[in-house]
């Protein structure tokens, strides 16, 4: 690949994907997020070619621009970018690139990605769990069961909110939800914010109740409340009431922002 120098700031599509040659890397990695904060389309080639660079390396062994790629192209929701996404699978030195790469392809729902996600479930190398069990239910993988239910006694609390979230989307047993709605007392913060963030994806009423009161920024329990209406309003009739309940529980929080 060519590469540029170039003072031409980023302010355009075509600026964006030329800044991807240049041979500044902070450049580099400012044009892929921009590419993907703007959801440029046409930028989807430049993104999987990036998920591939060999320039940018930090120390520890990681590739910034790759997952900065992938993080875009999850953003794009192109499903053209799929085949590079599960290439990028393959990166065994950097497991923060295969963990936005996972994240980008469940983003996009693509059923492509079913079998290779499922290979990094069963292999004995360590995976970047959370993010992977969550994609396997957002792709609503449920032949996973066997592998995933041993999470719940995962170490990480975090990988077994993970767990808990996929069982109760393939159950709708309520003592799932409960085992997240636990975390959200949780004195780490993160831990906190991840379980906002499970419970947002389950759309239960328990759900809704638990993120009014947990003790996480407004931001955050709007964001998820948006997700839950936009489940609610996609479902059934039956679940209009509790979208009504929604809307008043949005209301409520903006006032106070």
């Amino acid at each position: 690949m060519t590469t540029t120098n170039t003072a031409e700031p980023i302010l355009s599509p075509e600026t964006a994907i030329a800044a991807l040659s240049s041979d500044d890397n902070q450049i580099r990695y400012y044009a892929a997020w921009w590419l993907g904060k703007h959801q440029v389309q046409a930028g989807c080639t430049a993104l999987c070619d990036a998920l591939f660079d060999q320039r940018y390396r930090i120390p520890s062994g990681g590739y910034p621009l790759r997952r900065q790629a992938a993080r875009a192209l999850g953003q794009l929701k192109n499903p053209q970018a799929v085949p590079a996404l599960i290439a990028a699978l393959e990166c065994d030195e950097d497991l923060r690139l295969r963990e936005a790469a996972i994240a980008a392809l469940a983003t996009i729902g693509d059923k492509r990605a079913v079998m290779p996600l499922l290979n990094l479930l069963q292999t004995s190398q360590e995976q970047p769990y959370e993010v992977l069990i969550e994609a396997l239910a957002s792709l609503q993988v449920w032949s996973a069961r066997p592998q995933i239910e041993p999470f719940l006694k995962h170490p990480s609390e975090r990988v077994q909110c993970a767990a808990a979230r996929y069982m109760y989307l393939l159950t709708q047993q309520p003592q799932y939800i409960e085992r997240i709605v636990k975390n959200l007392n949780h004195d780490n913060m993160y831990l906190r914010w991840a379980a906002v963030f499970d419970l947002g994806a389950v759309g239960h009423q328990q759900a809704i109740q638990a993120i009014l009161t947990a003790n996480v920024p407004n931001s955050l329990k709007l964001l998820n409340l948006k997700r839950i209406l936009e489940m609610l309003l996609n479902s059934s009739d039956s679940q209009k009431a509790t979208a009504l309940l929604v809307f008043r529980a949005i209301d409520d929080l903006l006032i106070l922002l």
